[in-house]
């Protein structure tokens, strides 16, 4: 039986066209794909027609929209490179069993995503303590939400942990109180004393009003009374307020001469 040479060059090169412009059409469409959905997620970050939509939900569009897309893309080149779409589900769909099985903890931490979008316990921008850690929300991605400390270290916490925590947030609320406990000595007149914390209390450009500032001897200790203070502030000058009263109240005490006693230990000693 003789060979025919010239068919099977003719059927390797038109095989070869075919397979090549298959390829170069995947690469094209790879390329294109990926600037496409780099240019998207830029969009949904920047554009302002999304001003209106909250930070939360456009980070986890951002996030969720981007592993929709590469999928869709992935599935678009290997059918455009010959692969049985039928082919390519069932193995597809069996990777994913095996994927879901190996992967429970992301799936719970997609779901923990889910849960934060509906429920809402922050947003970005909150100020919040989760899971042993505390520090800004700077984005809620699919499976994953980042923190931003107050020393600039970032932190990413699994959003199934965070679910399964208790979430303290304290930037849910406009308005937070700042408590502080003073001592003073025995000595001291009580009602001076009450009067200089909360002429301090006042005097201070970032507390409120409304609600009223509050001084009351609170406690009884072996070589002090201690006084309790509490004023209201803007969620954001919470610190500003802490630190400044802290101090003024000890300047404050120093001009009325009120004084702050130390630990004191009497010994007595028996010569008998």
């Amino acid at each position: 039986m003789e060979i025919n040479f010239e068919k099977i060059i003719d059927y390797l090169v038109e095989l070869a066209t075919s397979m090549g412009l298959k390829l170069l059409a995947a690469i094209v469409l790879l390329i294109i794909g990926c600037k496409a959905i780099k240019w998207l997620r830029k969009w949904i970050r920047t554009s302002e027609r999304l001003n209106k939509i909250d930070d939360s939900l456009r980070s986890f569009m951002i996030s969720f929209s981007s592993v929709v897309l590469y999928i869709v893309l992935f599935i678009t080149i290997a059918v455009i490179l010959g692969i049985p779409t039928t082919s390519f589900i069932t193995v597809l769909a069996s990777c994913g069993v095996a994927i879901g099985l190996a992967l429970q903890g992301s799936l719970s931490n997609f779901a923990g995503g889910i849960m934060i979008l509906l429920f809402k316990p922050f947003k970005v921008g909150d100020y919040i303590e989760a899971a042993g850690e505390s520090g800004t929300v700077t984005e809620i991605s699919v499976v994953y939400t980042e923190l931003l400390t107050v020393d600039n270290k970032r932190i990413v916490i699994p959003n199934g942990t965070i679910t399964n925590s208790v979430i303290e947030n304290f930037s849910a609320e406009k308005i937070r109180r700042v408590d502080f406990t003073f001592n003073t000595s025995y000595d001291c007149d009580i009602e001076e004393v009450k009067a200089v914390i909360m002429d301090v209390l006042q005097a201070h450009p970032k507390a409120l009003k409304e609600p009223e500032a509050f001084v009351r001897l609170s406690a009884h200790n072996e070589s002090a009374l201690t006084y309790t203070a509490r004023v209201w502030c803007n969620g954001a000058d919470y610190w500003d307020v802490n630190f400044d009263i802290i101090e003024n109240v000890k300047k404050a005490f120093d001009e009325k001469g009120i004084k702050i006693p130390y630990n004191q230990l009497d010994v007595h000693i028996d010569n008998k």
